[in-house]
């Protein structure tokens, strides 16, 4: 039976000290920024990818362990054994329900404890486990998140919408999105319009512009610049050109 340790061998294994540096840099892990004190051992996406499908039975409990490392890819191979772990759970003929919500509250659970703190993290499970998770279920978890004081809380909260609009439902997204208008973090503002530029391209574009039309003056900078970026450079100007309300970002 494979242990978390097995896992984190293999991670480490795969490590190269100079791409650790460099990841250190590109997540913000110094002082005062929002990844202070993430700790990267130097492997990329897609090698962090393939030792997770090598140990895609790994125990729940040693999936806990693995979450629990100070080491960023292996936080992130436990995620991505989740997300695969929930997809079989969720085939549409053997759909195990019971299983599905064990996962979901596990991932939950691994949120609440700060397991889940670096944006590529957050990325890489939100949609896939807690969002595919409440697409026929109350969304209320959701908001809960989105009011809270953690920013990786509030971002799950909003990349989980994603599982939503890839169904064409955007109203979640958008009452999260007026919701969080007033964030002070620029990685919410990312996050927040890059889902509201989803919704123009996989929902309904009016349904984008419409929002657009009733927020664009309060919306932050960087919100408001990911949401237009695939309109017509007239359009994108339009908005961007938008006086601002006092006390917008």
């Amino acid at each position: 039976m494979s242990t978390a340790a097995d896992v984190m061998a293999a991670i480490d294994a795969v490590a190269d000290p100079e791409d650790a540096a460099f990841l250190q840099r590109f997540f913000k892990t110094g002082a005062g920024e929002y990844g202070e004190g993430d700790v990267f051992a130097g492997v990329r996406v897609p090698q962090t990818r393939a030792v997770a499908r090598r140990f895609a039975a790994l125990p729940e409990p040693e999936l806990r362990t693995l979450l629990d490392s100070e080491v960023h890819e292996h936080r992130l191979a436990a995620l991505l054994i989740l997300n695969g772990r929930f997809a079989v759970a969720s085939r549409a003929r053997t759909r195990d329900d019971a299983e599905r919500e064990r996962l979901a509250a596990f991932y939950v659970d691994a949120v609440r404890r700060g397991r889940v703190n670096n944006w590529d993290l957050v990325d890489s499970s939100a949609e896939y486990v807690l969002g595919e998770f409440l697409v026929d279920r109350p969304r209320d978890l959701l908001y809960e998140l989105a009011a809270g004081p953690v920013l990786w809380e509030r971002r799950v909260a909003v990349l989980s919408t994603f599982a939503f609009i890839k169904r064409g439902d955007a109203s979640t997204t958008l009452a999260l999105a007026e919701r969080l208008l007033g964030d002070r973090e620029d990685l919410m503002h990312k996050a927040v319009g890059w889902m509201l530029r989803e919704v123009g391209k996989r929902v309904d574009r009016s349904v984008l512009l419409g929002f657009l039309d009733r927020h664009a003056a309060e919306m932050p900078r960087t919100m408001l610049s990911y949401a237009t970026e695939h309109l017509e450079p007239e359009i994108r100007s339009r908005y961007r050109a938008v006086p601002r309300r006092a006390g917008a970002r």
